[in-house]
């Protein structure tokens, strides 16, 4: 139905078209990435980080327990990549599993560097872990095998570093060790990616995870009614779980006691019966590391045949 525009509609359109400022809101946009429709906001992706970074905590515990030997886990990164970005940022051969994210629709990677892997694989077969050369090959199915007792403690710790948000059960549905041979998603499909150093004593490698946007953008409302609600401080009874898993695990102890300087010249001089005196009182307590980390002040002293150290002071602010 057509109608007659009043006189002051009329000088509303002409005021608007003299607007200088009118035509600059108009180009205002938003660039949108029609390749990447599942971004993530900024705040998802903290908690994100946050979540992950107290799963790092836990696996640092798990795998100490596990291996008996003191881990390392740092979160290194938590970005938004494509698919195939993720897949060419891996090593080839490598390690890769494709997981289920029951009950979702939707497969997340785990991968870790062959770097890791073989040290780990010679710890679980009662070796050192110490290589004596870098191995750089795929590993063969009883190594496979070998390392699906490893795969299930990190999955049941991710899984538990997730239940605040969604109680997804991570499941191994296929292995893989050539990165550009996995097709579980679309090329252009965006993924987050959470990347973590594994510390092993001299040994250290990467762990990669993978995991679809669209899911982690499904569960966003979640993130927001119950990350924000969770106590920051550790219960009791996770206190007792950490403590449980990390007394099985072995410290390196050291204690040293700091003497003088020295020339080369009277060092080359030095022989079998020449006495060193050090600028250390006899009373002077000597300290006592635990990997690397001040712990406790005492006295080196004779037990039977062997020296021992006896603890005077335990150091609670190193």
């Amino acid at each position: 139905m057509n109608r007659l525009l009043s006189q002051d509609e009329i000088d509303k359109v002409f005021r608007r078209s003299r607007d200088p400022n009118h035509e600059d809101r108009a180009k205002k946009a938003v660039q949108y990435d029609f390749r990447r429709p599942d971004r993530i906001a900024k705040d998802q992706l903290r908690a994100i980080h946050l979540l992950h970074d107290n799963f790092a905590r836990n696996l640092a515990s798990s795998l100490s327990a596990y291996l008996r030997a003191y881990v390392a886990v740092n979160l290194v990164s938590v970005e938004q990549l494509s698919f195939s970005e993720f897949i060419q940022c891996l090593p080839s051969p490598t390690c890769m599993v494709s997981l289920g994210m029951r009950p979702f629709d939707g497969n997340a990677v785990l991968e870790l560097n062959p770097s890791l892997v073989f040290p780990l694989l010679e710890m679980l077969l009662g070796g050192s872990g110490k290589a004596a050369t870098r191995i750089n090959r795929e590993t063969t199915e009883i190594e496979q095998s070998i390392l699906d007792a490893l795969f299930r403690i990190i999955l049941n710790d991710l899984k538990t570093a997730w239940q605040g948000v969604s109680n997804i059960a991570f499941v191994i549905e296929g292995r893989e060790t050539e990165p550009q041979l996995l097709q579980i998603l679309a090329p252009n499909e965006a993924i987050v990616s959470i990347g973590l150093e594994i510390r092993v004593g001299e040994n250290s490698g990467m762990m990669n995870i993978g995991m679809p946007s669209i899911i982690v953008k499904m569960l966003r409302h979640r993130f927001d009614q119950q990350w924000s609600m969770r106590r920051t401080d550790a219960s009791e009874e996770h206190q007792q779980q950490m403590l449980r898993l990390l007394k099985p695990t072995t410290v390196h102890l050291d204690a040293r006691l700091a003497g003088p300087t020295m020339d080369v010249a009277d060092m080359l001089e030095l022989k079998t019966g020449d006495v060193l005196s050090f600028d250390f009182p006899v009373g002077q307590p000597i300290r006592l590391t635990a990997n690397g980390t001040l712990k406790y002040e005492g006295q080196v002293v004779a037990q039977g045949r062997r020296r021992a150290f006896f603890v005077e002071r335990l150091v609670t602010d190193p």
